[in-house]
């Protein structure tokens, strides 16, 4: 197979349809490898991005590969750049079957996107592994959701951050990543079998929609069930049985009743709002170190701003979409101020998993038609910026945080409403009266006002008033006045690191597994998931 990279083809040549860019590419290809059309048995899009450096002249770049006819070596040798044999194969398969590695079953604890590739890698591999989520399935999680938007009656059980697929599942989808992993194709693909659209394969910014993504989860389930896994939900770990440094046993509360599991291996894939988890490690002498995480606000823009921004005259051209945009901005003071979880055409949601807590997230449905868009704004906070000798500090100061949005949005009379303010008042610290050209899409509602300087501690919001004048001169308009705000934005990373050996285990017990997100090994679904497959390949190497 001959892939063909660096495919640069003007906007102007495409519809937006993939059977359309695979005809363009068709034609492109064969005059690149000295054939003819009719030559190309089969072809398939790799890799498709988009260079807007240039708004008047915007690029959409591909990679393909196909199979010809006649000696593909010597037909890829003679083009004209940018060709190359590959293997048919892919480098990376989920573990075969692994008798030799038999055992206690193994536990894995969260249903997120590690746990769920972890089990998925386990069950192919013969090991009946048990997962165990405390939330609920995808279905009786999503109404759980639309519940407490409706209400404000929460499930601290199920909720945007617990349940089948974790935090991941209502926050877009995003499968973009800054890691490389031999894994990555292998994971869009099983999402793919699970129920994603086949684009995400070769789109440079794959996402899945919250809409779509509840049945992909439960998909990928019941195949861990049909490998001879199990799952369990409104199934949440209360205990870890240690003995001379070994795991031994987890202790699971399922509908109340508490039952002890027996087994020698524990992954803790539990996601980075269990803060249970992680005072029961901490309780049981399992070893945690601080790390840098990051905390903020949500900032909404319409979407056709943006478009215009990054696209100009260009903008609405169906093979663009709407545009995302990454920033950052490394301030004299030494702080970072950044773009984190960018929703196109999305909307932003109330995602605390504690009563008496108001927290931020972002999330687009499959079609990103929203008229807002919003992505987190972050600012660094280091493990000096709060109390030191206290491992669960950087807990402390998210929990402040968001106690304190609860107590300033609950002035609207509504509970779990969020404090928000217009980007052009928050930079004159002045208090807003209410939205501008851009409406707010928290569901719970906004409490309009001064309230983010009290909400967030102050090398936070003074960061985030230094930078965004300095963002808007690199997306024209990102700081314009009636930009919407809305706090607080605090559970984009874990504080937190479960210290693991280079092999994967607990630095501190034998047969603990720390994996994922919360446990400060990733960030984001791609890695995550990445991360699960890799601690599953550990824990089954470690049996032999």
């Amino acid at each position: 197979m001959i892939e063909v990279s660096n495919l640069r083809v003007p906007l102007q040549r495409l519809d937006g349809t993939e059977p359309g860019e695979l005809h363009t590419c068709r034609k492109i290809v064969a005059r690149k490898l000295g054939i003819r059309e009719s030559d190309i048995q089969h072809i398939e899009l790799r890799r498709r991005s988009i260079d807007a450096r240039k708004r008047s002249a915007i690029l959409v770049i591909f990679t393909v590969r196909v199979r010809v006819k006649g000696n593909e070596a010597a037909i890829a040798q003679g083009a004209r750049g940018g060709a190359r044999i590959v293997p048919e194969a892919e480098p990376y398969e989920l573990p075969t079957e692994a008798i030799h590695a038999k055992g206690p079953r193994p536990v894995v604890v969260g249903a997120g996107c590690a746990g769920l590739f972890c089990a998925l890698a386990l069950a192919s591999a013969g090991l009946e592994p048990l997962l165990v989520e405390r939330g609920e399935g995808a279905k009786e999680r999503t109404q759980s959701v639309d519940h407490f938007v409706k209400t404000g009656e929460l499930n601290p059980e199920s909720n945007i951050q617990f349940g089948l697929g974790g935090a991941g599942t209502f926050s877009d989808g995003k499968l973009s990543t800054g890691t490389r992993s031999p894994s990555h194709r292998l994971i869009l693909q099983a999402l793919v079998d699970a129920g994603a659209q086949r684009r995400i394969l070769w789109d440079a910014k794959p996402h899945v929609g919250s809409d779509v993504l509840p049945n992909v989860v439960e998909s990928i389930a019941q195949r861990i069930k049909q490998l001879g896994g199990e799952v369990w939900f409104n199934a949440c770990m209360t205990g870890l049985q240690i003995e001379s440094g070994h795991i031994r046993g987890v202790i699971v509360a399922r509908d109340g009743v508490e039952t002890r599991i027996d087994t020698s291996d524990v992954v803790l894939a539990c996601g980075h709002s269990a803060r249970d988890v992680f005072a029961l490690l901490n309780q049981v002498g399992v070893a945690l170190e601080r790390k840098t995480f990051a905390m903020g606000v949500r900032i909404e823009h319409l979407q056709r701003s943006i478009d215009k921004a990054l696209y100009g005259r260009n903008a609405g051209h169906p093979a663009l979409g709407p545009a995302s945009y990454k920033l950052v901005d490394h301030l004299p003071s030494d702080r970072s101020v950044y773009s984190f979880c960018m929703c196109p055409g999305g909307y932003v949601v109330a995602a605390t998993s504690e009563k008496s807590c108001v927290v931020t997230n972002g999330m687009s449905l499959s079609d990103r038609a929203g008229t807002n868009a919003n992505s987190a704004l972050l600012v660094n906070v280091q493990p000096s910026d709060y109390k030191p000798n206290d491992v669960l500090a950087g807990l402390d100061l998210q929990i402040g945080s968001e106690k304190l949005a609860f107590l300033e949005g609950l002035e609207s009379g509504t509970p779990y409403a969020a404090p928000a303010q217009l980007v052009g008042d928050f930079l004159r610290d002045q208090p807003s009266g209410g939205p501008g050209t851009v409406m707010p899409t928290y569901p719970r509602g906004v409490q309009w006002g001064n309230a983010l300087s009290r909400v967030l501690p102050s090398f936070i919001h003074e960061s985030l008033r230094a930078s965004l004048p300095r963002l808007d001169k690199k997306i024209a308009g990102f700081g314009a006045k009636d930009a919407v705000l809305t706090s607080v934005e605090s559970r984009s990373s874990s504080p937190i690191r479960i210290v693991r050996t280079k092999e994967g285990e607990s630095t501190s017990t034998r047969g603990l597994w720390p994996c994922g997100e919360g446990a400060g090994y990733a960030g984001g679904i791609m890695s995550a998931a990445a991360d699960g497959l890799r601690t599953a390949e550990a824990l089954i190497a470690s049996r032999v």
